[in-house]
Order: C-alpha cells, then sequence, then structure tokens
C-alpha cells in the first residue's frame, strides 16, 4: 500500500510543484510577454480547465486500456506539455501549452488515486491517503520559493524543464511497481455525455474569465454563460437516461459523497484563489522580490506537512462530521486574516498565519478526500473517483477565476490601473467567506459518519452514550 501511495505521490508531487512554481512566477513572465499581471491567471485557469473537461474520461479510461499503461501514458503527455510552456514566447502559446499539459494530468492524478483505492481496505483509507498527500505536498513546500529563485537568478523558463527528470522518474516507477488493474469488462463509453460535460464546464469558466475582465464584449460573456447552463441542463437530461452516464449524478444522493462534493468544492474555491492573490499581493503590493515572495508563501504547504501525522487522530477523536464543521469553521477565518496583512507586518507574524492556516487546511482536505468514499461500492469506484475529481479541479478553477475577477473589480472601482493593498483584502475577504459557507453543510450527514474510516468506533464510549 505505501509504495504504491508513494509512486502516485511523485505524480502529485510533479503537478502542485508544477501550479505553485508558475504562481511566484507569474509577474516575470508577465513582463516577458508584455501581458497585463492581472490577465496572467489565465495560464493557471486554462491548466484547470483542461483538467475539469477531460477528467470525466478518467476512470472509463483506466477499465479500458489499463491504470498502468494509462498512468504512464498521462505522465509522459504532462512531462511534454512542460517542455512546450518552457518555449512559449507568447501568452497565447503558453495558454495552448498548458491545456495539453492537462490532457496529461487529467488522467495521472485520478487514475493513481483510482489505483489506491483499489487496493487498499476502507479501515486503511486515511492512512492511505496520508501517505499518499505527504510527499505530494512537498512540491507546494518548495514550488514558492524554487520559483521565486529561479525566475529572480535565472530564466522563468526553467520553471517547466525541471518537470522533466521527475517526469521520467514517474514513468521508470510505474514501469516496474505499478500493477495492470482494469475492469474486466467495462461499459459502453459516453461519448456525447463527455461533449456536453465539457462544452458545459468549458464555457462556464470561459465565461467566468472574461467576465468583468475586458478580454472580450460584454455579449460574449453573457453568451458563454447561456451556452454553458444549457448544455450543463441536457448534460443533466441525458445522464438521468443512460445507463453509465461519463459523470454519475446520482452518486450524490449518497449523504457522505454528496456533502464532500459540495462542500469541498465551496471550501476549495476560497482556498484555490491563495495561490493566486498572495504572490501577486506580496510581489506588487508590498514590493517584494520573486525570490522573497517564494519564501514566504511556503509556509502554508510547511503547516500541511506538519497536519499529516496528527490527521489520524484528530479524526479519530471527533468524527468526521464534527471535524468538518469546527475545522472548516476556523480554517476560513485563518484565510480571512490574510486581509490584514500590510507591509508594515513583521515577517514572522506572516509566517505564522500562513504555517497555522495550512495546518488546519491540511485536516480539512484530508477529512473531504477521505469521506467522499466512504460508502461507495468497488464497482461505482472509477465513476466516483471521476466525479468527485472534476468537481475538486472545477472548484480551484473558481477559486482563481474569483480572485481575478474580484481584484479587477475592485480596482476598476477605485479608477486605478493596478490594484492596491486594500483589494487584495477585498479579495481575501470574499473567498474566505465563501469557504465559511461550507461547514455548515457537514451538519447534513449524521454524526456517526464514516466511523469505520476514521476508527472513532474504536474508541471507548462514555457512559451513557
Amino acid at each position: 500500500m505505501r509504495l504504491t501511495a508513494l509512486i502516485v505521490a511523485c505524480a502529485l508531487f510533479m503537478q502542485n510543484l508544477d501550479s505553485t512554481v508558475i504562481a511566484t512566477a507569474l509577474p516575470t513572465m508577465a513582463r516577458a510577454f508584455g501581458a497585463d499581471p492581472l490577465h496572467m491567471n489565465v495560464a493557471l485557469t486554462s491548466y484547470l480547465l483542461s483538467l475539469a473537461v477531460f477528467i470525466p474520461a478518467s476512470g472509463w479510461v483506466a477499465d479500458r486500456f489499463g491504470a498502468r499503461d494509462v498512468f504512464r501514458a498521462a505522465i509522459a503527455i504532462f512531462t511534454v506539455g512542460s517542455v512546450l510552456c518552457g518555449r512559449a514566447d507568447s501568452l497565447g502559446f503558453l495558454v495552448f501549452a498548458r491545456v495539453f499539459q492537462g490532457l496529461g494530468g487529467a488522467m495521472m492524478v485520478p487514475v493513481g488515486r483510482l489505483v489506491l483505492l483499489r487496493s487498499v481496505a476502507k479501515s486503511e483509507l486515511v492512512s492511505a491517503m496520508a501517505w499518499l498527500t505527504m510527499p505530494a505536498l512537498i512540491g507546494p513546500v518548495v514550488g514558492p520559493p524554487l520559483g521565486g529563485l529561479i525566475v529572480t537568478y535565472a530564466s522563468w523558463r526553467w520553471i517547466f524543464d525541471i518537470n522533466v527528470p521527475i517526469g521520467i522518474i514517474g514513468v521508470i516507477l510505474v514501469s516496474l511497481f505499478i500493477k495492470d488493474i482494469r475492469e474486466p469488462r467495462p461499459d459502453k463509453f459516453d461519448g456525447f455525455g463527455l461533449l456536453l460535460s465539457g462544452v458545459c464546464l468549458a464555457s462556464l469558466m470561459a465565461g467566468l474569465e472574461t467576465a468583468g475582465r475586458a478580454l472580450g464584449p460584454g455579449w460574449l460573456t453573457w453568451a458563454l454563460f447561456a451556452v454553458g447552463l444549457v448544455a450543463g441542463w441536457l448534460y443533466a437530461w441525458h445522464a438521468r437516461r443512460h445507463p453509465h452516464p461519463v459523470l454519475d449524478l446520482g452518486l450524490m444522493r449518497l449523504p457522505s459523497f454528496g456533502v464532500s462534493v459540495v462542500g469541498g468544492t465551496l471550501f476549495r474555491i476560497g482556498i484555490g484563489a491563495v495561490p493566486f492573490l498572495l504572490p501577486l499581493m506580496l510581489q506588487l503590493g508590498f514590493g517584494e522580490s520573486a525570490a522573497q515572495s517564494g519564501m514566504i508563501t511556503f509556509a502554508s504547504s510547511a503547516g500541511a506537512i506538519i497536519m499529516k501525522p496528527a490527521t489520524q487522530f484528530a479524526l479519530r477523536l471527533l468524527g468526521f462530521r464534527d471535524t468538518l464543521v469546527a475545522n472548516g469553521v476556523l480554517s476560513a477565518v485563518l484565510l480571512g486574516l490574510m486581509a490584514a496583512f500590510r507591509p508594515s507586518w513583521p515577517v514572522s507574524g506572516i509566517y505564522a498565519v500562513l504555517l497555522v492556516g495550512g495546518f488546519f487546511r491540511s485536516l480539512q482536505f484530508t477529512a473531504y478526500n477521505t469521506l467522499a468514499y466512504a460508502d461507495i461500492p468497488r464497482e461505482r469506484m472509477s465513476a466516483a473517483t471521476s466525479l468527485y475529481s472534476t468537481f475538486q479541479q472545477l472548484s480551484l478553477t473558481l477559486g482563481i477565476s474569483a480572485g481575478a475577477g474580484i481584484l479587477e473589480i475592485t480596482t476598476a472601482l477605485s479608477h486605478r490601473s493596478l490594484p492596491a493593498i486594500a483589494d487584495y483584502s477585498v479579495a481575501f475577504l470574499v473567498v474566505a467567506a465563501v469557504s465559511l459557507v461550507a461547514a455548515p453543510i457537514s451538519l447534513l450527514m449524521p454524526r456517526d459518519v464514516g466511523e469505520e474510516l476514521s476508527g472513532k468506533h474504536l474508541l471507548p464510549r462514555a457512559r451513557g452514550s
């Protein structure tokens, strides 16, 4: 179990390193392309959008062609996409390369998670998820300072080239140690459903990108939203009639899965805005260099690593429901506290907020990611992985778009060409409020949900309980 988790974590490490390195480098890349720094978020959202569009097919593809072959090919595609990103000479080419890179990422992480889910008993799932995410969290820790050092003292193109040796190692490890897991007779592929879900997600995300961003005429934004909503309605109609839809919305009727998807999506929208907002605020608002910014922003991920060994204990002591409610409120408050950051703050104070915030956010992510599969039967695990991963990536895309959109609106209302520190404060408060909404949603689940996973049922009961 641990070996499989660590190999899958190599893919997570590469993906998370890539996203955090590029976030720190965006202002420098904007100068190289002659682009507006606020518009550079498209380099992040284009990749996440590609994930959201292609992830729905990941479960079926793994069952049809074998998890090992798909996983290995996905790592190779991601690595080639990284090389293309490093050769970009314009924002348009970079977006194209990021979409291609996202095609590999869409198969890489969900298929790896599927292999792990099929390899462990439910009683070991919390531990397996912790082993899976521990090495992967090294990426966000290393990413910001590494990205800052690269763009400050070398070329920004190296932030993509560092994926090449990691990708080669990943391909070798998968070939040697991952078993070829597939369903004997996978269901017929729902190609029409993939088309409808792709049009829906792509249109809605593109609409969010253009809304209030002066990236196109106003009618284009409304047209994109309209196309997205119509495609979404058509997909829902199609999914009710298809025996095996590409995104099985019927899974939402399972309380543990439905709450994990809805609550986890809202929580991730707030957290997903941080990798975009924080480096921009530190560099454009505080006047820090990319290297200085990276050395500060890594603290959040360092806090996440510290929490991992305590995850099992916390969930066993409080249970999933109470943990998600109490920890969700605390995490949202710590996210909102970033709105108070000012250049006059001591660096130690910023470190403390980011470190503690990352500590509690890690617990929240592990709880959502584990609880989602508590009641999923084995034969529906592929469908559950595809649907959950789609919403997971969609929420991160929404977070970045929301953060960029809020900055654009507040800057325009203040008649400034660039956002001031107060504009970043408003953005942090808004995304924190969205994350806060996720906490009470967990109250819709019974208090004892997921006890087999957390091991809480093994603790001695208080007298009279």
